[in-house]
């Protein structure tokens, strides 16, 4: 038996971004959102439907992070980005060197795995 606990709203989303096929939730009254959720964070409906996500994105920010949690130290530095996919914003890991990386650049969306946990992220690649 497995002691792996399964977030059915955030591994659904991450499968479908490692299948090419991303998406976000919109409600019937047309509000975006990520992550996948039961209700839709603004007026509260349970009516939400799946509605395919941008391939590209434009990064709005992005931080570099040099002294981390300790788990993290061997990780160091890490580049971690808000972009923005259409209607909604993600936060994801930048895979390239801090010096590459400028606000307004356009980044792809997929999954990496951590070295440190094994665990699956959201991360974006220049385009």
């Amino acid at each position: 038996m497995s002691d792996e606990v399964r977030d059915d709203g955030y591994d659904d989303f991450m499968d479908a971004l490692e299948e090419g096929e991303p998406y976000y939730v919109e409600c019937a009254n047309g509000h975006a959102s990520l992550p996948p959720r039961r209700l839709c964070p603004e007026c509260a409906t349970d009516d939400l439907g799946e509605a395919p996500l941008a391939e590209t994105g434009e990064l709005l920010t992005y931080n570099v992070t040099h002294v981390p949690t300790p788990e993290f130290a061997d990780d160091v530095p890490f580049v971690l980005g808000i972009a923005e996919f259409g209607d909604v914003r993600l936060t994801g890991q930048v895979r390239a060197d801090s010096e590459d990386v400028e606000v307004g650049d356009t980044v792809s969306i997929g999954t990496d795995v951590s070295e440190t946990d094994g665990e699956r992220y959201i991360a974006f690649d220049l385009e």
